[in-house]
């Protein structure tokens, strides 16, 4: 029936970005579990500085992302190509860095895109095997400010798993 087929890709295309906003926050608050959760046990990553299976990527990127001071990873313009139990999956991403340099903080921005293949198992759709393509970045001397006027009064601040306010409210 056309409705059931249609219901169906419109809950894969959903699943599948549930798992790319997941791999976001996994990654931000350097939370391993979660990061490996979008993963398949044997799947790959190449993201340039590693190429290798997937949650050794993880045990790799955490630790790294740990000594810079924030992250921010921002996803959009997800194309999905479906086939029954795959999807090859393009999505475009901009990634925020502040790193503590030795002449003060220094901000990394990198623009660039997921190729991933998903795949379908058991009902659950998980990363198969991803590439990271860099587009784009810029670096420089950090602009942000942290206190002060308007930032004086917001001190609530995005922290690391386990203490990221995120995990009190859920």
């Amino acid at each position: 029936m056309k409705v059931a087929a249609d219901i169906q890709t419109l809950a894969d295309r959903e699943a599948i970005r549930e798992v790319l906003a997941r791999y976001c926050r996994g990654i931000d608050r350097c939370d391993m579990t979660l990061l490996k959760s979008v993963y398949w046990p044997e799947a790959t990553d190449d993201h340039g500085t590693f190429n290798g299976n997937a949650w050794q990527f993880a045990e790799y990127v955490v630790p790294a992302l740990k000594q810079m001071k924030q992250t921010m990873h921002q996803i959009s313009n997800v194309t999905i190509d479906l086939d029954g139990t795959c999807a090859n999956v393009e999505t475009y991403c901009v990634a925020y860095h502040l790193v503590a340099g030795e002449n003060g903080d220094q901000e990394m921005v990198v623009g660039g895109r997921y190729v991933d293949r998903f795949e379908r198992r058991d009902g659950e759709w998980r990363i198969a095997a991803r590439v990271y393509v860099m587009d784009w970045n810029q670096n420089g001397p950090s602009t942000a400010r942290w206190e002060g006027g308007l930032y004086s009064g917001l001190k609530t601040r995005g922290l690391r798993w386990p203490d990221d306010p995120s995990y009190r409210l859920r």
